[in-house]
């Protein structure tokens, strides 16, 4: 039987290397792709893979928030390596715990290597493990988690500056400059009035501790808008409104019913 294999990455690029690379290799079958962590936790439940190749850094739901969620919904865990363009102490972790990772741009021989560790560990889980040594290893793995997501927590900046990717690049946009940020898919989406990127933030909760309360306000559980850049209030139905903003589309987005209050006493409506 080939060795499944998933892989999850939300660059293109990166994902196409990876396939190339296991499409070489004798013994391996790459069942689908996904390009966010959601896609990560419903193609492992529906694939149930014999190894997933996670990216560390997605928008939205990260690599590790991915093996969180899985541990969360009980379900089943593939052998799991990640992919990272940073060699950081977290990866270095997972790694004497079982699993482990390749670094950015991949290496023709470090994935054999790979593949042949996963595949050595697989045969060693083919026999009977005992449930209490199966417990033991899910709660080694919940208290890493916890310990990576205590080192990985986000960093205010005092700069007034938030990361952006797009095409291709990481570009410090000036808060000022957002005219608002939404989530669809669990990736995070930044607009302003000359670039759409996607945030590396995993939520909207994580980025919004990074902004300005003063001037950014959670609209909808999907959006977060820049006040400044609120155009129009548009009347909606049975009493709600909707928010035309003034970046190049003219994008509406919709006020929910709990901030109804709010956005009467921020225009005075």
């Amino acid at each position: 039987m080939p060795l499944t294999a998933l892989i999850i990455d939300d660059e293109p690029l990166a994902r196409q290397e990876l396939l190339y690379l296991l499409q070489s290799v004798e013994g391996v079958e790459v069942v689908a792709q996904g390009s966010n962590g959601i896609e990560a936790v419903e193609l492992v439940r529906a694939h149930k893979p014999d190894v997933v190749f996670l990216d560390v850094q997605m928008p939205g739901l990260d690599g590790f928030a991915v093996l969180k969620k899985l541990l969360d919904k009980r379900v089943g865990l593939p052998q799991v390596v990640f992919a990272t363009a940073f060699d950081q102490y977290a990866v270095r972790a997972f790694e004497v715990n079982a699993v482990d990772y390749l670094l950015k741009p991949f290496d023709r021989k470090r994935v054999l290597k790979t593949i042949e560790k996963v595949q050595s560990r697989i045969a060693a889980k083919a026999g009977e493990i005992p449930a209490s040594d199966a417990a033991t290893t899910d709660a080694r793995l919940e208290e890493l988690l916890r310990l990576v997501e205590t080192r990985t927590q986000p960093v205010r900046t005092q700069t007034g500056k938030v990361i952006v990717r797009a095409q291709g690049r990481l570009l410090l946009v000036d808060q000022r400059e957002i005219c608002f940020v939404s989530i669809e898919g669990g990736a995070i989406s930044v607009v302003t009035r000359g670039v759409e990127g996607q945030s590396n933030c995993r939520t909207l909760e994580e980025l919004m501790d990074q902004l300005d309360t003063d001037a950014f306000w959670r609209a909808h559980r999907s959006y977060i808008v820049n006040i400044q850049h609120i155009r129009e209030v548009v009347p909606w139905f049975k009493s709600s409104y909707q928010l035309r903003m003034d970046d190049p589309k003219k994008t509406e987005i919709p006020v929910s019913r709990a901030q109804t209050k709010r956005l009467r006493e921020l225009f005075n409506l």
